[in-house]
């Protein structure tokens, strides 16, 4: 047998192996000889490189370590589905459809707690991976996606395709990572989902190999150029070339109950599954039915994701930290042993403010119930007065600022430091500035921005863009090199073409979140004019009030201030709004608007966006406030608080008229 005979035959050998261990979930090979196949090929590749196969497996170890990831642009946009999160909506949802679809068949799987990723295949043969990245711009992370096992590097059939499915590390490979790196003196990973994807952008392939991912493939996106009929035959379809999905798990339904049935079922079984969950899809079976339903312009029409509960899980509360904002707010936090709560490992809670702890009457040694706010943010539930003992110790405010001593004041339900030259807050307000929200530096994340403040690197906004005059000596901190430092400095370099709304809101004016400094810069174009703005301008325009617009005349009337914008201005920032143009139309422009029911011919963040086009606002609650309220089927108590409260309504045939106009 030539070499070339014994390399294919081992490459066949260790393929059949990995199909039925991981497809057939039936291994009929051991371990030891794997390995031993492995080995031998492993030898052979490096003693005769001209024979080594693009598709062999010794490539998911990893290869050269790239500068970048360049950038991709899908043949399909990766759209993602519209959340829902009760019985409710998930019966809205069945209604609209069936307005198009007499009787439609769903094909409910389990959604996977990672992240999407693409696959391209031409000829049978992996030839690139992408990131989901903003859903028509990804990330090429090729050689990392050749470290995933459960990838196939060559499909059982010659084909080109494009399959897609979730990256993600399951709770046996989360663990140990977590293991290692404790072992290494490194920071651990907070849950899988973040661990996965912080793998698989790793500039390093090798690191990305020693994290054993995964890949569950669930989405073809042109199924009919394989003569498939339906979302289950697409499914049957991907595990037959090679790949893994849920197919254990995954069930059709043609109702409502079936759904419900599912959804509690995978429910109870959740806690014991290999890998995270966070909720179910469903998606309309018959790939005909798909295209008559078609996409709005952000997401499919023909499916939707429910979203579980978020879990709430008991702890004791050991103390009560007080820390200080960049506004100088001081927040009470819960510090409780940590616990894991939907994957991630938390040791502490906002209690936001001295009146939520004596509502609460949260007391040190209390059991407490913790849960995360919007799947994010932990949160105290509540305290089980039920198993209180009498050791507990009463909730006392400080009266003086725990990082500088000054003494408290109290503005409504909050405590303030009065001192602007707090260290506390001159960190937080750096902290902020960085952020992903605001100006998205990446490199400067909460501990080295407080660390290079306290060794008189970083003091203000400014000197973040003069490091670039540091660089030789912050290569010699520890923990630093010079990749890590170039990638920071590009990344504060990108961050001066941010658009406006970007830097207003980090700068900090006081009130001024995301969403109201891109009212701001959509408003007014640029920072010079909105310095110029006059306070009764600004209490015109929709929701921005007498406090809000008194923070913004006063931010610059301050000269400080005004030294900051002109040093940024030196620098090289961006001053001007980048983004779309704000248009107008006087049944839109400058009113509040909630959304209520099924609009069936457009999806709800569609329709959030033409608002926000036209300068109007969506909210989620009715009040006296509200301008309009949109109502489509299945409306429910919005719409029954608006005709109390007599705000205007529009129907779905008003609204659509409406659309038609402008």
């Amino acid at each position: 047998m030539s070499i070339q005979e014994r390399i294919d035959e081992l490459i066949s050998k260790i393929n059949q192996a990995s199909y039925e261990y991981y497809i057939l979930d039936n291994p009929t090979m051991t371990d030891q000889e794997y390995d031993d196949y492995y080995k031998e090929l492993l030898i052979l590749e490096e003693k005769h490189p001209k024979f080594k196969r693009p598709d062999s497996p010794t490539n998911r170890v990893g290869g050269n370590a790239l500068d970048k990831f360049e950038k991709v642009t899908h043949a399909h946009p990766m759209l993602s589905f519209d959340d829902i999160f009760n019985e409710e909506e998930i019966r809205a949802f069945d209604d609209r459809i069936k307005k198009t679809i007499a009787s439609p068949t769903y094909t409910l799987e389990p959604k996977m707690d990672g992240l999407s990723g693409s696959l391209i295949y031409e000829k049978g043969l992996l030839v690139r991976g992408a990131t989901r990245g903003d859903g028509i711009i990804g990330e090429d992370i090729t050689l990392n996606i050749k470290t995933i096992k459960s990838v196939p590097l060559r499909l059982t059939k010659p084909i080109d395709i494009e399959v897609r499915g979730e990256i993600y590390m399951s709770k046996d490979a989360f663990l140990k990572a977590n293991i290692d790196r404790r072992e290494n003196n490194e920071n651990e990973f907070a849950n899988p989902r973040n661990a996965a994807a912080g793998s698989v952008r790793q500039l390093d392939s090798k690191i990305t190999a020693k994290r054993n991912l995964d890949f569950m493939a669930y989405f073809i996106p042109n199924p009919e150029d394989f003569g498939l009929k339906t979302q289950s035959e697409s499914l049957a379809f991907l595990r037959e070339l090679g790949f893994v999905t849920n197919y254990k798990l995954n069930q059709k339904a043609n109702d409502v109950d079936d759904i419900l049935k599912y959804i509690n079922d995978l429910a109870e079984k959740r806690p014991h599954l290999p890998y995270n969950i966070d909720g179910v899809v469903l998606k309309v079976d018959n790939l005909n039915d798909e295209k008559v339903l078609g996409y709005t312009s952000r997401v499919p029409r023909w499916g939707i994701a429910y979203k579980f509960p978020a879990e709430e899980v008991l702890t004791t509360l050991r103390e009560i930290k007080f820390t200080v904002g960049r506004t100088g707010k001081i927040t009470p936090n819960a510090i409780f042993h940590p616990v894991h709560v939907d994957g991630s490992l938390v040791s502490k809670a906002t209690l936001h403010n001295y009146d939520y702890c004596v509502e609460k009457d949260i007391r040190v040694g209390d059991v407490i119930s913790i849960r995360k706010a919007g799947d994010v943010i932990p949160e105290v539930v509540e305290v089980k007065l039920d198993r209180r003992n009498e050791n507990v110790k009463e909730f006392t405010m400080i009266d003086k600022c725990p990082m500088c001593n000054t003494p408290l004041i109290r503005k409504d339900a909050n405590h303030f430091c009065p001192n602007e030259h707090c260290p506390a807050r001159k960190i937080e307000a750096l902290i902020h500035f960085v952020s992903r929200p605001a100006m998205n530096i990446d490199g400067l994340g909460e501990n080295i921005i407080e660390d290079f403040y306290n060794m008189k690197i970083i003091s203000s906004i400014e000197d973040i863009y003069n490091l670039k005059n540091q660089k030789e000596e912050l290569i010699e901190l520890e923990g630093f090199g010079k990749k890590s430092i170039d990638n920071l400095l590009n990344s504060i370099e990108n961050s001066k073409s941010n658009s406006l709304e970007k830097l207003l809101f980090a700068i900090g004016i006081l009130g001024i979140g995301a969403k109201t400094a891109k009212v701001l810069a959509k408003k007014y174009h640029s920072l010079d004019n909105l310095m110029n703005a006059s306070l009764e301008e600004l209490t015109s325009i929709k929701d921005i009030g007498d406090v809000l617009a008194n923070n913004i005349v006063n931010y610059f009337k301050d000269e400080k201030n005004i030294e900051l914008i002109n040093n940024l201005k030196k620098i090289g920032l961006n001053m001007e709004y980048k983004g779309e143009k704000s248009l107008y139309n006087s049944l839109i422009s400058n009113k509040k608007f909630v959304i209520t029911g099924t609009i069936s011919f457009m999806g709800r963040n569609e329709i959030k966006a033409l608002i926000e086009k036209y300068d109007g606002i969506t909210v989620d609650s009715v009040s006296k406030n509200t301008d309009i309220v949109i109502v489509g089927d299945s409306p429910g108590s919005k719409y029954d608080k608006a005709q109390k409260l007599g705000i205007e309504i529009w129907n779905e045939e008003r609204f659509k008229k409406i659309i038609e106009s402008l």
